[in-house]
């Protein structure tokens, strides 16, 4: 291929990818997959109860297994960028052209989001820092409310409309939590509560412009000037990043355990929750059942991601090993700390004091954190520097491989040809300023809690949507692509294990997707998903005039436009309905708790 260069040469080099990683520099890249358990770790806990920490050991297996088969399919593609939505995406081009770029698309917005979701948490740590909001036994908020203790009454309205919102309330306890409520108000700074303006999107969310915004528009841009330089740059900042933040978060998770810390209680007796944060346990009932599945479907989010580890097969100076290795010790790594952090967390605080609102929203997880470790106070206000350390983590990582998602799928035909660039220093920046502009849009949405939780939910759909396809690949390049070296091949038994986990996940899919607070969130899942398909439509048959542009099956040893023989025959086509039967009849069937 022309557009890849040595990491050697020099200056005319734009426009050109450049090998300047080893394995442990694709690690280092993806080692901002770890600190993802903290963006839902409260999520999943309120969601789940007491089933939390099991929820987060399924699901990490799960995607340890499932990379096997990625591993697999990325040595085939040595030439290729982006990741294994794109490696696995051209074994559905022969049976059909809009499944391929369905695939890189889905993968594209799930991964994406992280940098709005990623900008919105550490909005919040820095809002937190310099404009906290009092608590409500503050010194400062009781000396108010003792002032004004005479100004609301057991027979106002408002103690009225309070007990009409709060069943069982006595009439003293609604003034109490009343003249808090104002107490706390009287000295919240007035930049928690500003902004610009606010607008509601139809069918979706309603979008806020305000300090959390800007703030985290200003994170974005500083990751973005340092992704500019180039993957190697990247790597270097990453890597000391990493070891800044994830051995900290590794002595953190193994503290409580052998210090003694976890309480029985909290990690036995496994039931669902009543209802979704809910301190109360369930039973295994249809809505018990539907919670923990949609704990499930959420986690994966976080711990499938370290498949991003093969996103720089093209950018790596010896693809044929490293390759493997870079998903493979990453999954380990992912391992550890998938396994610990939720653990740890959930056998000191328990249920109930995973259902705190600084928890559920991730603003809280740092002095959650220091609580684990018995931390006073100056040591807490180091781990919240930690915790805004650990968010750059996970969105630098997001940012690089969702960009060259993007750019490759666009130098393979897939995607618009205005992200088929790169600088200077091998960055595809057209690529990462479309990240930038859509995450944008996304932080409007995501600067509250339940729009945060909403744009997880339907990123989440295109997610699994790409882990079903990639998964289901593995055996359809075995069929028709068996001539093709695989420097690391896995043993059949596991791709035929993955490929029953990708219908497990439609599963997830179909019954999880509701869980988070908006019954709709997978019909729009499958309605962004579907915005793919004019625009393939667009650059293949008007653009492209009906072509693939040269070189993007060299991998295969296709040659021209021909797409190969289809030797698994019906086999994908009956794959694609028995996946989607499964998510229709699992949305119908899983209903939340009444």
């Amino acid at each position: 291929m022309t557009d890849i260069v040595d990491a050697g040469a020099s200056a005319g080099t734009e426009g050109k990818l450049i090998r300047a990683l080893d394995w442990k520099g694709a690690f280092w890249v993806a080692a901002g997959v770890p600190p993802l358990v903290l963006f839902s770790i409260g999520g999943i806990a309120g969601t789940t109860g007491k089933l939390a920490f099991v929820v987060w050991i399924i699901s990490m297996i799960m995607g340890f297994l499932q990379s096997f088969t990625y591993a697999e399919i990325a040595g085939m593609f040595g030439n290729k960028s982006g990741g294994a939505s794109v490696y696995g995406a051209t074994a559905w081009l022969r049976y059909s052209k809009f499944i391929a770029p369905l695939s890189v698309w889905c993968n594209w917005f799930a991964w994406s989001p992280v940098l709005s979701l990623g900008c919105a948490i550490a909005a919040g740590y820095i809002l937190n820092a310099f404009f906290p909001i009092p608590a409500a036994d503050s010194q400062a908020v009781l000396s108010w409310i003792s002032a004004h203790a005479a100004s609301i009454t057991a027979d106002s309205p408002r103690v009225a409309e309070y007990i009409a919102a709060h069943a069982g309330t006595s009439p003293d306890d609604a003034v109490k939590a009343l003249l808090s409520a104002d107490g706390v108000a009287a000295f919240t700074p007035a930049i928690r509560n500003w902004s610009l303006f606010s607008f509601n999107i139809p069918f979706l969310a309603t979008a806020n412009i305000n300090a959390t915004f800007f703030i985290g528009g200003i994170l974005m841009l500083i990751i973005f000037a340092i992704q500019h330089r180039g993957i190697s740059e990247t790597a270097s900042v990453q890597k000391w990043l990493a070891i800044i933040v994830l051995v900290p978060l590794l002595i953190i998770g193994v503290y409580p355990i052998v210090s003694g810390q976890i309480l029985s209680a909290n990690v036995t007796g496994l039931l669902p929750p009543t209802a979704a944060y809910a301190a109360t346990d369930g039973t295994w009932s249809n809505g018990g059942w539907t919670l923990f599945l949609g704990g499930l479907y959420i986690a994966a989010w976080s711990t499938y991601g370290f498949e991003t580890a093969v996103c720089y097969t093209r950018e790596l100076k010896n693809p044929k090993t490293d390759t493997f290795k870079a998903i493979f010790y990453s999954g380990l790594a992912c391992c550890i700390f998938f396994f610990l952090v939720p653990f740890a967390f959930q056998g000191v605080l328990g249920h109930a004091g995973m259902l705190a609102p600084g928890i559920v929203d991730g603003t809280g997880v740092a002095e959650a954190l220091g609580g684990l470790i018995g931390a006073g106070r100056v040591v807490t206000q180091l781990l919240v520097i930690l915790m805004i350390l650990a968010l750059f983590l996970a969105i630098m990582t997001a940012m690089a491989g969702s960009s060259r998602t993007l750019y490759q799928g666009s130098k393979d035909g897939w995607l618009p040809k205005y992200l088929d660039h790169v600088n200077e220093n091998g960055a595809p920046t057209r690529a990462m300023w479309t990240d930038f502009a859509f995450n944008l849009f996304l932080l409007a949405i995501a600067s509250d809690t339940s729009g945060y939780f909403f744009v997880l939910a339907v990123s989440n759909v295109g997610y699994i949507i790409f882990n079903f396809l990639n998964l289901n690949s593995g055996w359809i390049h075995r069929m028709d692509s068996g001539h093709v070296e695989r420097p690391w091949k896995a043993p059949s038994w596991l791709i035929g294990l993955n490929t029953i986990l990708a219908f497990v996940n439609a599963l997830f899919l179909g019954a999880g997707a509701k869980v988070w607070g908006y019954a709709n969130a997978l019909w729009i899942g499958f309605a962004f998903a579907a915005l793919i398909l004019p625009v393939f439509a667009y650059r293949h048959y008007v653009r492209d005039g009906g072509k693939f542009p040269a070189g993007a099956m060299d991998d295969l040893g296709l040659v021209g436009q021909d797409l190969g023989v289809r030797k698994a025959g019906i086999l994908p086509y009956l794959a694609l309905a028995g996946g989607l039967a499964i998510v229709l009849i699992a949305n119908w069937a899983f209903q939340l708790p009444s």
